[in-house]
């Protein structure tokens, strides 16, 4: 993509992306499910939290049922926070001919087994 970008005569901005809209919620759920770990979800809006419910400890050795994974942090908000962010890669796809190739589960698989095979090399003080 980034080679056919390179080759346009003008230089321009592109936006690259599927226009699929996913929850950060939606995501944490499917990279436990690719650890083989359930999440369990508790309290409301910025207070809801992920605690761990079942796992397999040949995946994620150091975890406890009920430690909590993951909360809401507000410093990692945007400024300007919106509700529904929706790439738009039309002018990718008529000046480019580009479409998206991977799908949302796809790339967690990707992202998830990349992760894996540091945190190895990082236990064996390969890093």
């Amino acid at each position: 993509m980034q080679w056919k970008i390179l080759q346009q005569n003008k230089s321009d901005d592109y936006v690259i992306a599927t226009g699929q809209t996913y929850s950060v919620k939606f995501f944490v759920e499917k990279c436990c499910k690719f650890l083989d770990l359930t999440i369990h979800w508790s309290g409301k809006g910025m207070n809801e939290c992920g605690y761990v419910k079942d796992y397999n400890s040949k995946k994620c050795p150091a975890l406890k049922k009920g430690y909590k994974i993951i909360e809401i942090d507000k410093n990692y908000f945007r400024p300007n926070e919106v509700n529904n962010l929706r790439g738009e890669s039309k002018k990718a796809k008529n000046k480019l001919g580009w479409k998206p190739k991977t799908t949302i589960l796809e790339l967690i698989r990707e992202m998830m087994t990349e992760d894996n095979k540091l945190a190895k090399k990082m236990l064996k003080n390969e890093i």
